[in-house]
């Protein structure tokens, strides 16, 4: 257990934020989460505390204004900064790559700034496969050469990591960055999951409105993808299991453990899963049948990208356990029991 340490998570009450802060509470940490709440909603917190019985203390502030984020850091004796927060619609940074790059950078720099100003030394950074854009060789190793981003989004993750590993490098701070595959899936509680605001992106959501009658109908983009059947390949990885690499990666900073000042890890499941695989395995646990069709292919897609995990599992001591079946069958759940709140 790790008592009286805190961590303050950027972006806590958003998907992969808020199940985080759940496994970092019930691990024994002290938890702030800053969200402005642009893409979550303010009931998870009162959710994370009905998991938990515990309460994170949450500011509600935009990161991207520095004197608000340095007011924070002054006020509390931090451990270690989790930054999640970031704008992360691949389609939607392809259409306004300015709004991501100002929103997504400036907030990462004024936490770094913050964390100097205030002498915290340790973080970790929420990073993407996207820095693989299209890789040559899979699967893809930490050590695969980043392809030019095929996204806005991806490139202020390249750009981001380019930014910790030379700050890094000065030695004013230790990073761990996590680079995941396709998180899905949410908590066994069926209190907190993916929640996206308005039409979603990612294919995880789609399939349950679809499936839910809240969506008329999933468009598979591509059935002419070098792959088996067409469509895109994708390592998808439960959100559970990438919550507790997090509180994986906070004990090796805190216990020094880093064999350099700037680590990454590839999180994900090491298989790769296409489209239409997951709308059959989702009709076979849920019994639901999905409407679909065919369309075109989408600007920003990978045609398939999936991990090598072996160094997570080695160095980080963190492996994923949670299968197709248990992401489906829990996302179902969330989407049920949101329905049930309308």
């Amino acid at each position: 257990m790790m008592q009286n340490k805190t961590v303050l998570v950027t972006g806590g009450a958003g998907y992969i934020g808020s199940h985080t802060v759940v496994e970092l509470i019930e691990d024994g940490f002290e938890v702030i989460v800053i969200d402005d709440l642009s893409n979550s909603e303010v009931f998870i917190l009162e959710r994370i505390k009905q998991i938990t019985k515990t309460a994170p203390l949450f500011y509600k502030k935009d990161l991207c204004g520095y004197e608000e984020v340095k007011k924070i850091f002054s006020s509390h004796s931090i451990d270690v900064v989790i930054h999640f927060a970031a704008f992360k619609s691949v389609g939607d940074s392809v259409k306004e790559p300015l709004k991501y790059f100002q929103n997504n950078l400036v907030s990462m720099m004024n936490v770094l700034r913050a964390m100097q100003e205030t002498g915290v030394k340790n973080l970790i950074f929420s990073s993407s496969a996207t820095v693989y854009g299209q890789p040559e060789l899979l699967p893809a190793t930490e050590q695969t050469p980043f392809q030019k981003a095929l996204s806005a989004y991806g490139s202020t993750k390249q750009i981001g990591e380019e930014i910790l590993e030379k700050i890094c490098a000065s030695g004013k701070i230790n990073n761990i960055s996590l680079r995941y595959f396709n998180p899905v899936g949410a908590h066994a509680s069926a209190l907190i999951g993916e929640l996206p605001k308005g039409i979603p992106n990612n294919l995880f959501p789609y399939v349950m409105q679809t499936a839910s009658g809240k969506l008329k109908q999933l468009t598979v983009f591509g059935n002419d993808y070098d792959t088996p059947d067409g469509s895109c390949l994708r390592d998808y990885i439960h959100v559970v299991d990438l919550a507790k690499a997090h509180v994986q990666a906070c004990k090796r900073l805190l216990k020094q453990e880093q064999e350099d000042h700037f680590e990454v890890f590839n999180l994900g499941t090491g298989k790769g899963t296409s489209v239409l695989e997951i709308i059959s395995s989702f009709e076979k646990v849920t019994g639901q049948k999905i409407s679909y069709v065919i369309g075109k292919r989408r600007e920003g897609d990978a045609t398939a990208v999936y991990a090598d995990a072996t160094k997570a599992d080695e160095v980080l001591g963190w492996k994923a356990k949670l299968n197709l079946d248990e992401m489906i069958a829990s996302s179902w759940a969330w989407e049920q029991n949101l329905m049930l709140k309308k």
